[in-house]
């Protein structure tokens, strides 16, 4: 049986501010520019997470999408959600809430999840703006 990759989309809304305590103001608007508002600002974020398998003999399913959207919701969406990146969402304590960041730290949370429910996750796209969005494949190479 071929392998089928398939992916679900989610969205949340959240603010940030890029940030590095140990620079100045005027170094970190040198590297950082708006996003280091001391006042925050904010991003409608889309998350697109792609599992692959083989279909269930069964189901005809690689992964239920059901419950794909339920790991998505309780480990991305609930956590993240109308957030403050820096202040609010313990995985993230410690580290710039970049994109890239987030997208790490999300693999690590819904990776074993999805195993257990039937699929591989293959890749994370996540979208801060209409510009711009990173894609994270867990440390491999996609190509």
């Amino acid at each position: 049986m071929n392998t089928i990759y398939i992916t679900r989309r989610e969205t949340f809304n959240a603010a940030h501010k890029l940030w590095r305590e140990d620079w100045s103001e005027e170094k970190n608007w040198e590297v950082f520019g708006k996003c280091s508002n001391k006042n925050w600002h904010g991003h409608n974020f889309a998350i697109y997470v792609t599992v692959k398998g083989k279909p269930s003999v069964d189901t005809g399913f690689v992964i239920n999408l059901k419950d794909l959207s339920n790991i998505l919701k309780e480990e991305v969406i609930e956590p993240l959600d109308h957030k403050n990146l820096n202040l609010d969402v313990p995985f993230l304590a410690g580290m710039l809430a970049s994109t890239e960041n987030m997208a790490i730290q999300i693999w690590e949370r819904i990776k074993a999840p999805i195993a257990i429910a039937g699929g591989e996750l293959v890749k994370i796209k996540l979208i801060e703006t209409e510009n711009n969005y990173v894609e994270y494949f867990g440390g491999k190479e996609p190509f």
